[in-house]
């Protein structure tokens, strides 16, 4: 079940993995696989209780979504990719809090003016920029725990939150976090370093800062999320993990593997983008 327009599946190239780990399961054990998008549109659950499947997998989605006790009420095998946690079904994801933490050490280091390309905060997906926000109202729950990691790792460094400013993308597109990025690039207090939840976000980053003539990390730090191909392409620093390797995990959950205990692995990959 995936909350994004249905292309979102092929376009997204994390996405798209995330789909083969689970197919790569599907195809050794002779199950198929039906992608239900999830739009938010009333007729969501409905879509759910008419699916003719033996069980679920849920993209990450919000707190309050109500596909999740839809779901639950389905009574069949059922994980959760990414959060929220929900009792009664399996949950498969990396530490997003102790990974944001790590990757925001290396992006804002040295940094004056750090700043946060992020996923949306709720299901609305409203685009906006402001001072860094409390992550108690934020419902997408990766969205959170990345936040949170960024929060730590910019106080650390002795940057206020509230002074990091993040700019929220209603989508995880690269020409979005283009456009955005160049708005806080053209600010009269630009900031010197940018961490992305994702390295399509990343990448339009960098774009922005090149049609800036600014010089990536010179002038401005860049960190992705992912370790997509993209990212060794622009020379990323990023966070790894592997979504193909998750995917299959959630398969074999959905079809009465329990997922091991404990967060699946995840890595800080450091190459040109950053300073540190």
């Amino acid at each position: 079940m995936l909350g994004e327009h249905l292309t979102y599946a092929f376009e997204d190239p994390q996405a798209a993995s995330f789909l083969a780990g689970i197919a790569d399961v599907c195809a050794d054990r002779g199950y198929g696989m039906t992608i239900l998008p999830i739009t938010g549109a009333a007729d969501d659950t409905e879509r759910i209780r008419a699916a003719a499947v033996d069980g679920f997998i849920v993209w990450t989605t919000s707190d309050d979504d109500p596909i999740l006790g839809a779901v639950r009420a389905m009574r069949r095998p059922a994980v959760v990719h990414g959060g929220p946690a929900v009792d009664g079904l399996e949950l498969v994801s990396i530490d997003n809090r102790a990974a944001a933490r790590a990757i925001g050490a290396v992006a804002f280091a040295g940094a004056k003016r750090p700043a946060v390309v992020s996923f949306p905060l709720s299901r609305a997906r409203i685009s906006a920029i402001t001072g860094g926000p409390d992550t108690s109202g934020v419902l997408f729950p990766v969205t959170r725990e990345r936040l949170e990691g960024y929060r730590q790792a910019a106080e650390a460094t002795g940057v206020a939150w509230h002074d990091v400013v993040v700019a929220v993308c209603a989508h995880n597109d690269a020409t979005e976090a283009e456009r955005i990025a160049a708005t806080l690039l053209s600010s009269t207090e630009p900031p010197d370093a940018i961490a992305a939840m994702s390295d399509e976000q990343a990448a339009g980053v960098v774009r922005a800062v090149r049609a800036a003539r600014l010089a990536v990390p010179h002038d401005v730090a860049v960190t992705g999320w992912d370790d997509a191909a993209v990212a060794a392409r622009l020379g990323l620093t990023t966070v790894a993990q592997s979504l193909r390797e998750q995917g299959a995990t959630c398969a074999r959950a959905a079809l009465g593997q329990p997922p091991d205990s404990g967060a699946a692995s995840w890595s800080v990959v450091r190459r040109a983008s950053t300073r540190a």
